[in-house]
């Protein structure tokens, strides 16, 4: 999962969309950061671990040209995010632009985001990153904002062509997955490890 659907699962969960962000700029043992990420950064993980090893995504993987199957877990990711986003009514009683900017407020107000999430929170707020996924524009930017960010952008010539082109498959894979996701963030909130709380 990507930026906003992993907001969108920790709202639904009910657990602090900071920490669940700041989940992908979090390496290490999850104890070592401060108490209120523990709980996310957890869950966060977990999320990701179901997700990878679902069949769904494992499928998902293989419908990818071979010399993008680097880049393919995160062009999922991203084509997610758009998926939520353009129907994001279907998943969530407030409106996308409102959850936008109530999680922008938590970035802004955050204090202890890990320093990668920090520096780059203000453009994510500024340019409206997570609400620009709805459009294929928008998924076209976040692509090549993630390309300009790799050592070997190579990996990923070719890649808005291919989410474009799997568009349905990923509109699938997304309707049959998120739900099953929905569900364990809901669950994994309410079994979060005690250390972790």
């Amino acid at each position: 999962m990507n930026f906003l659907a992993h907001l969108h699962l920790a709202d639904i969960s009910q657990t602090s969309l900071a920490a669940n962000l700041a989940g992908d700029f979090a390496k290490g043992p999850i104890d070592q950061f401060t108490k209120p990420l523990q709980q996310g950064l957890w869950l966060h993980r977990q999320i990701d671990k179901i997700t990878d090893e679902h069949e769904i995504f494992k499928e998902m993987l293989g419908k990818f040209p071979r010399h993008l199957s680097r880049a393919a877990p995160l062009l999922i990711d991203l084509g997610f995010d758009h998926r939520l986003a353009r129907d994001w009514e279907e998943y969530h009683h407030e409106p996308l632009e409102i959850f936008c900017q109530r999680a922008y407020d938590v970035l802004r107000t955050c204090d202890h985001l890990p320093p990668k999430l920090a520096a780059i929170a203000p453009r994510m707020c500024d340019e409206d990153w997570l609400g620009a996924y709805g459009s294929r524009s928008g998924i076209n930017a976040a692509i090549a904002g993630v390309r300009r960010r790799l050592s070997r952008p190579e990996i990923f010539d070719g890649a808005e062509a291919a989410v474009e082109q799997l568009d349905m498959e990923l509109e699938i894979a997304f309707r049959t997955l998120y739900p099953q996701l929905m569900a364990y963030s809901r669950r994994l909130a309410r079994t979060t490890p005690e250390q972790y709380l």
